[in-house]
């Protein structure tokens, strides 16, 4: 199992406070292994394989939040303004766009 701990420390300068946060985990025996041997075989810290994980993960998580609340969205619009598009007609569009950048839009399927 995961443990996190996570301890604030406060810093004050001349010009700015600021925070820094010191991250402990516990990685199960297999997975820190995992990590170490893998920091040793491309000469980089496990810390900095930790860190960029975490980013990565974080990026990940971001960008499915976006593209659920996109969908809401689009679905939204689509209940407000009750327009459907066949999807060979958005193609055939997207088809004329390339050849022809102001190429009308394709009439709704459904209002």
């Amino acid at each position: 199992m995961l443990q996190v701990l996570l301890v604030c420390h406060i810093e004050a300068s001349a010009d700015s406070l600021t925070m820094t946060a010191t991250t402990t985990i516990r990685l199960p025996p297999e997975l820190r292994g995992r990590v170490n041997a893998l920091a040793e075989a491309t000469g980089r810290s496990a810390h900095s394989l930790i860190i960029e994980a975490v980013e990565r993960y974080a990026a990940y998580e971001e960008q499915m939040r976006d593209l659920v609340q996109e969908a809401l969205a689009a679905d939204a619009d689509i209940e407000r303004t009750g327009e459907v598009y066949r999807a060979e007609d958005v193609h055939a569009w997207l088809s004329r766009l390339a050849r022809d950048p102001v190429a009308g839009r394709p009439a709704p399927w459904r209002r």
